[in-house]
């Protein structure tokens, strides 16, 4: 039989072979979750003593709308499984007790400054990513230990109100444990009425299987962005690209938000190579606020501007400004003009 061919039937093929070719080249992306707040914040040094007045309006003039507080739980080594806390000890710092957090809250709160609730584990000789037990037993018990401490936290924060909590923070060797979190995040939920996130090493957030039982994925994005000695901005850009990729296939697989729970950088000439560094560790390097301030205008021109992104939280800022060199804040540096251009323009 002789097929007769409409002129109509071609040029749907030839749209249809098109569209083939430019998928090809321009793969179909699925569209990714459009974020409904964005919060500008920073991560909050509790003080050793009663705030003033003016450290939060101060804050609140960088354009800065949220913090996070943290208060900490002590584990004497990685391998142990007994957690030491006490959310009822007033004689500590009084920015981590339970009276310093809640007239912190307080405080902010009156300015417009949302605040998250972020403890964290204190590990002597090492740091949370590296807590791992040694045997069955002692991960059951680490994990009722770990399980008092945030519900101790959940309730205070349930108690003052505060909107936002982490349940945990670069725990990076317990996290492929899901039935155990899951568990801690639904005992959380018993407690505690507000929105849950979970702050991943940026080397954790893909192994993370809990993001579903969550408000937001959290990632502490202490990416490193290039190996130069004097980077570019355009190279700091660059150096982003992969992990938006790799961010934006966990956005597509679980349908949350992100935030980085921490971002920062020293002001030091190798700040862009590893971020995460400690400034005890970086004694001898050269300072540099020109690379410090780079690496701020980087995040705000790529991450940031990204529809998922939930909010960014900077490591760190200390209420009195006082600081030592080096060190990741922004405070006093170029970097803090980068980032009050940002905040105030959104």
């Amino acid at each position: 039989m002789k097929k007769v061919w409409s002129r109509d039937y071609l040029l749907s093929s030839v749209l249809i072979v098109l569209g083939l070719g430019v998928w090809a080249i321009f793969p179909f992306q699925a569209d990714l979750i459009i974020a409904v707040e964005k919060w500008k914040g920073v991560c909050w040094v509790g003080s050793r003593s009663p705030l003033l007045g003016e450290e939060l309006e101060g804050l609140k003039a960088t354009g800065a709308d949220a913090l996070s507080q943290t208060p900490f739980g002590w584990q004497k080594e990685k391998n142990s499984p007994e957690i030491r806390w006490d959310t009822t000890n007033e004689n500590k710092w009084w920015g981590e007790s339970s009276i310093g957090i809640k007239a912190t809250f307080d405080s902010s709160a009156r300015h417009g400054i949302m605040n998250m609730l972020k403890p964290h584990l204190w590990v002597r000789g090492s740091w949370p990513g590296e807590i791992a037990m040694n045997n069955e037993e002692d991960w059951k018990l680490w994990f009722s230990n770990y399980e008092g401490f945030i519900l101790d936290y959940a309730v205070m924060a349930e108690e003052h109100q505060i909107p936002m909590l982490c349940v945990g923070t670069e725990l990076e060797m317990t996290s492929d444990r899901e039935v155990e979190w899951r568990r801690i995040i639904s005992g959380i939920r018993k407690v505690y009425s507000g929105k849950l996130i979970y702050a991943a090493n940026f080397t954790e957030f893909e192994q993370v299987k809990f993001w579903d039982a969550l408000d937001y994925m959290g990632i502490q994005a202490y990416f490193p962005l290039s190996n130069k000695s004097d980077p570019s901005l355009s190279d700091l850009k660059s150096g982003w690209k992969k992990y938006l990729t790799r961010i934006e296939k966990m956005v597509s697989a679980y349908k949350k938000p992100v935030m980085f729970t921490e971002i920062g950088y020293c002001n030091t000439v190798d700040a862009a190579k590893e971020p995460w560094v400690w400034p005890n560790e970086r004694k001898e390097t050269a300072l540099s606020e020109e690379i410090q301030a780079r690496c701020y205008e980087a995040f705000f021109q790529t991450a940031w501007k990204e529809s998922w992104m939930a909010g960014v939280f900077f490591w760190k800022w200390y209420p009195d400004g006082k600081h030592r060199n080096p060190d990741f804040t922004p405070q006093g540096k170029m970097a803090e003009q980068v980032m009050v251009n940002y905040f105030l323009a959104d």
